[in-house]
């Protein structure tokens, strides 16, 4: 099979990474017979740098003409004095609208091999830590209408977070479907008891639970949520919730699993075509000095093959590629611990392509 990748290295540590995800699928590619084209657009502060804006219209239409997209990591403080519709992030909200990629799945799930990275007690780890954040990407309080004003107090700023039932239900049945691969358990996450805009998230999400009889569904305000992830993650399976409830409570789902390098992402949309990239940022201090942890944009491309491809098999060689190189105790620096085997991104993408089977 023949697919087209559009790839957008981006800032940072980005390029680093991509390349070490384009090894993965190279090498898949001739275990497979398949064949991937990568075809290389601007993004982010990258793009600023080349063209003077964040998201190039020719970058769009590359993404819009592939068969999926890989990217690394957009922004850093080289462009932090750009006003907000020229800062190098407005990249990633307009590809994610432009695509109509409404769906962010984040697995976070801690590897057996790295218990010891985790942050929390043993006793809280138990079996395991295996989460999936289900957050709505291309609504809410990102994409509603802000400005400023002049108040009573002088100037003012203000965001606006809207949802309609349409955005809600769609989401809620990403998160269904994925339940039902999984422990068919679904928690929603809202603010139903202060925001207007969470209580019809919540009603919605009711109602088209009604679809899916077999899925355990429950509910948790989002402050509650970000206590409960520490105090007891084993009682989540799938969570699904905003785009800025999302955001965050990923992040911190991400360290549970020992370090924000290890986490993917894909979003989707209603067509086979998604975006898939590691959750961490840009991380510009360590860029060019071949110490970040690739593994996030591997598992990345792992998602990819899975989700825009329908080739499992080929999913789960990585996946077990990447299990087999920590058991055998190797680590970059942000995962080292005692005894383990330091390397650097080149050497782990590297050891992980060499694991394929």
């Amino acid at each position: 099979m023949d697919f087209t990748i559009a790839v957008l290295p981006g800032d940072g540590i980005g390029p680093e990474i991509i390349e070490q995800a384009i090894a993965v699928l190279e090498n898949i590619g001739r275990l497979y017979n398949h064949e991937f084209r990568f075809k290389e657009y601007l993004a982010g502060g990258a793009a600023i740098d080349r063209v003077n804006e964040p998201l190039p219209q020719s970058t769009v239409d590359g993404c819009l003409k592939s068969d999926s997209v890989l990217l690394g990591a957009v922004g850093g403080p080289k462009w932090d004095h750009l006003s907000g519709e020229k800062r190098p992030e407005k990249a990633l909200m307009g590809l994610r609208g432009g695509l109509g990629l409404y769906a962010n799945i984040r697995p976070a799930v801690l590897h057996e091999a790295l218990r010891e990275a985790c942050p929390l007690r043993e006793e809280l780890i138990g079996s395991g830590i295996n989460i999936c954040v289900v957050r709505e990407l291309i609504g809410g309080i990102y994409f509603g209408e802000r400005g400023r004003r002049q108040g009573d107090f002088g100037e003012e700023a203000y965001d606006t977070e809207i949802y309609s039932v349409k955005e809600v239900r769609r989401i809620a049945r990403i998160a269904f479907e994925i339940a039902k691969q999984r422990n068919q358990h679904v928690t929603n996450i809202d603010k139903a008891n202060v925001l207007e805009s969470s209580r019809l998230w919540r009603s919605v999400v009711i109602e088209t639970a009604q679809e899916y009889p077999d899925i355990q569904l429950d509910h948790m305000y989002v402050d509650n949520a970000s206590m409960q992830l520490i105090r007891n993650p084993q009682q989540f399976d799938v969570i699904v919730t905003t785009n800025m409830f999302g955001d965050i409570l990923s992040d911190e789902a991400s360290m549970l699993t020992g370090s924000i390098g290890m986490l993917p992402s894909a979003s989707l949309g209603e067509e086979k075509l998604g975006m898939y990239e590691p959750i961490h940022g840009s991380a510009p201090d360590i860029a060019g000095q071949d110490i970040a942890n690739p593994i996030g944009t591997i598992l990345s491309a792992a998602m990819m093959l899975r989700h825009s491809f329908g080739l499992e098999n080929e999913a789960k060689s990585i996946e077990n590629a990447v299990t087999k190189v920590l058991a055998q105790g190797y680590r970059t620096k942000d995962i080292m611990s005692s005894n383990m085997q330091l390397v650097g991104c080149k050497e782990m993408g590297r050891l992980i392509a060499a694991y394929l089977v």
